[in-house]
């Protein structure tokens, strides 16, 4: 895992190589959506797009998690299955049925059933390296592959060549000192609940960091957003738990409005959290903040799984469950 996290950059480097090269023919018919199945590892990379390209694509880019494929997809429909095996058996079956209802559907995997669904269906894909033994550790694979099928389609513009190469360099320019802060992170999180809260504007950045304390460190943390956690789970906070390490993922640039209720809300939870930890992004663009944070807060899951004496790869459970799934299948 350490060696799969230190390729992230040279991943995003390779991705936007494959992107570049792809065929996706652009739409015939104006879409009326972008639909996104995918599960896991290969799904995050759908909600980071959703949030980079939010100002920019006229058409809603809408992401679905499970099995059925919703009412309204159609023939204006453009879906996009993300597995990086191919073989998540939820998203093929999403996949199966809206092609049955006339949805123009493109692919991004690295072989397994849905490429070749793709190639007897004659349907665009892009096909990603197989040589990954975890998808979660390709994430840059999947979320340059949306933005590149984006772009072909002619939904979104090129402004993303440049910032994520800007991303690219910033990480290996700076390698040293995420891990630096990595570590000094993980210890911060060792033997604690940690409980993460972003705007909703960094959301994804969340859901990925607590993924990856679930999958690497092998512990149960969980994520809200700002404001809507201030209408709810605010009042949950009662009483003293010096086991739970609360963490605030922050750009310098959030909506005041919200950097205000962050601050009022760290007054609020220090009366009863062990801990308050801000991690700031670094970088110009949204999509260079962002990918800074997963690479810091990847490194710091990885951290926190040497504390726990844990291997980050295994998931024996995911693997039990799968088996027991395929015997009724």
């Amino acid at each position: 895992m350490l060696e799969m996290i230190k390729r992230f950059p040279a991943q995003l480097a390779e991705a936007m190589e494959i992107g570049e090269n792809s065929v996706i023919r652009k739409a015939e018919n104006s879409p009326t959506l972008v639909y996104v199945t995918g599960m896991g590892g290969s799904g995050i990379g759908a909600d980071f797009i959703a949030s980079f390209i939010r100002n920019e694509c006229s058409i809603p880019y809408l992401i679905n998690k499970t099995y059925q494929a919703p009412a309204y997809i159609n023939s204006n429909s453009i879906v996009i299955a993300s597995s990086y095996s191919g073989n998540t058996e939820e998203t093929y079956q999403n996949v199966q049925e809206c092609i049955s209802k006339g949805a123009r559907v493109i692919c991004i995997a690295s072989g397994g059933k849905i490429i070749h669904l793709a190639k007897e269906r004659n349907l665009d894909y892009i096909k990603l390296p197989d040589n990954w033994t975890s998808p979660r550790a390709c994430l840059g694979y999947s979320l340059v592959a949306q933005l590149y099928i984006l772009l072909h389609l002619g939904l979104i513009n090129g402004q993303f060549r440049d910032q994520l190469k800007k991303a690219i360099d910033m990480l290996q320019l700076e390698t040293t000192q995420i891990q630096e802060k990595a570590q000094h992170l993980a210890n911060s999180l060792f033997k604690k609940t940690t409980i993460i809260y972003s705007t909703d504007r960094i959301e994804p950045v969340a859901v990925r960091f607590r993924q990856q304390i679930n999958e690497n460190a092998k512990r149960l943390c969980w994520h809200h957003i700002i404001p809507e956690m201030n209408h709810n789970e605010l009042v949950g906070w009662r009483e003293k738990r010096d086991d739970f390490a609360v963490i605030f993922l922050r750009n310098k640039d959030d909506f005041n409005r919200n950097d205000q209720r962050i601050e009022l809300t760290k007054e609020i939870v220090g009366h009863f959290a062990g801990s308050l930890i801000d991690v700031y992004s670094k970088g110009d663009s949204f999509i260079e903040k962002s990918l800074y944070l997963v690479h810091l807060l990847d490194y710091t899951s990885l951290y926190l799984a040497d504390l726990n004496t844990v291997d980050p790869v295994e998931v024996k459970v995911i693997d039990y469950l799968k088996t027991e799934l395929g015997k009724d299948s």
